[in-house]
């Protein structure tokens, strides 16, 4: 029976994860929280001691941190990652090893261009390197043969349990107030980017599937719909959800993480040649699942 160990199942997409392998046969679930182990300040040997005594034959991390500093940021997605392939070597490197980068380590993509793994790697923010940074740490292990690992660069996922650190979660809060208030108009920031987002559902079957494929040819696939949608259209569909129709405003500009791309898509094909994997939700599944889980919290 295979063994997984999961870090950060109580984020957005951890949890997502957790939900799909909780039903899983064949394989024991361990979710690890932060008062058995904080990643942030546990030291590689105190992570070889877990290892040891628990006995994972995977570690899956969806842990991580979307802002802050930028020493904050590398502490979180980059330092944390170093541990965990230091701890995993130490214990067996064989443990299979997933974890989750993001999109923002490419960097600006050529209008019009779907970005393929074997793209050149050129963030443009602290928070696109820390990932970056990762990415390499794992790719240059698992050359060594020191750990079994995977990057899934996760495009923008959304869901159910979206947080307001994603345009789509910061829509719904304000839809929420708008409807509540009777608001006539709700303003976001920049709508004019085009971006590929991807349901959490997907998401946690292409960890699942990375997790537990029996060989892994590449150690980097990207995660995502394949199709990109300008911001607007998506908080538009999302209003439709909802039932709103005022005016949704944009002004001032988007996220540090993004603030200069304006073009982001996935080319999934690697994933799909080498996991079997592909998105099964379109959007308007998605941003209805938002906005059920946005609606149902105040009937909670």
């Amino acid at each position: 029976m295979s063994h997984v160990l999961l870090l950060g199942a109580s984020g957005f997409l951890g949890a997502h994860v957790r939900g799909l392998l909780a039903g899983r046969a064949g394989a024991e679930l361990t979710c690890l929280g932060r008062d058995r182990c904080d990643l942030l300040t546990a030291s590689a040997s105190e992570m070889v001691g877990l290892l040891r005594g628990l006995r994972p034959t995977v570690v899956i991390n969806c842990a991580g941190r979307l802002d802050g500093t930028t020493a904050e940021l590398v502490e979180a997605n980059t330092v944390v990652t170093a541990k965990l392939l230091d701890a995993v070597a130490a214990v067996d490197p064989s443990i299979r090893y997933v974890r989750i980068g993001s999109a923002g380590e490419y960097g600006r993509v050529p209008h019009g261009h779907a970005v393929a793994e074997t793209a050149p790697a050129a963030p443009v923010s602290a928070y696109g390197v820390s990932h970056l940074s990762a990415t390499r740490l794992v790719e240059l292990a698992a050359d060594a043969d020191r750990v079994d690992g995977v990057t899934l660069r996760v495009f923008n996922p959304i869901g159910a349990g979206l947080g307001d650190a994603n345009v789509l979660g910061r829509a719904a809060a304000q839809l929420r107030r708008a409807l509540v208030t009777g608001s006539s108009s709700i303003t976001m920031g920049l709508l004019s980017a085009f971006r590929d987002f991807v349901d959490a559902r997907d998401v946690a079957t292409a960890v699942v599937l990375a997790a537990f494929a029996p060989t892994l040819p590449d150690r980097v696939f990207n995660v995502g719909s394949g199709q990109a949608v300008s911001v607007r259209a998506a908080v538009s569909l999302l209003a439709h959800a909802a039932g709103y129709t005022g005016e949704i405003r944009a002004e001032g500009g988007m996220s540090a993480r993004s603030a200069t791309v304006d073009w982001m898509l996935a080319d999934i094909g690697r994933a799909a040649e080498a996991l079997g994997w592909r998105p099964t939700y379109e959007l308007a599944d998605s941003v209805k699942a938002i906005w059920a889980d946005v609606a149902g919290a105040d009937e909670r």
